[in-house]
């Protein structure tokens, strides 16, 4: 099953992210170019991941798994909580950060994603 750690790694090897905790020491954030596509609580109870998501996935991916909620503290006609339980592949999951990713990036203003092609 998917880890802190491997979920953390997995983040970091993606062009142009870097980790802060613009929210406290306990609230991990993932951001490229500055802009937010994953957050993550390090002291919870249970794993869990708040991913970004195009309206048309957002509901498809809720429907599909219990474990894929209205994002968290979050705008959640664009946003996901995933619960990271086990009854989510960890591939599926993974496509969850890549699309996160993805959809932060194609909302960027040109001038940051040129610059973040060019890193």
């Amino acid at each position: 099953m998917l880890d802190v750690e491997f979920f953390r790694e997995y983040c970091l090897k993606k062009k142009g992210v870097i980790e802060d905790f613009p929210f406290g020491e306990d609230t991990l954030v993932f951001k490229v170019m500055g802009k937010i596509f994953a957050i993550t609580g390090l002291n919870a109870e249970q794993f869990t991941i708040n991913l970004k998501c195009n309206t048309e996935l957002i509901s498809e991916w809720r429907e599909k798994y219990s474990s894929v909620i209205p994002g968290y503290h979050m705008n959640k006609a664009h946003w996901n909580t995933v619960i990271i339980d086990g009854t989510i592949p960890q591939k599926e999951i993974i496509k969850m950060v890549d699309h996160s990713y993805n959809e932060v990036v194609l909302g960027m203003p040109k001038k940051l994603r040129t610059a973040l092609e060019n890193l």
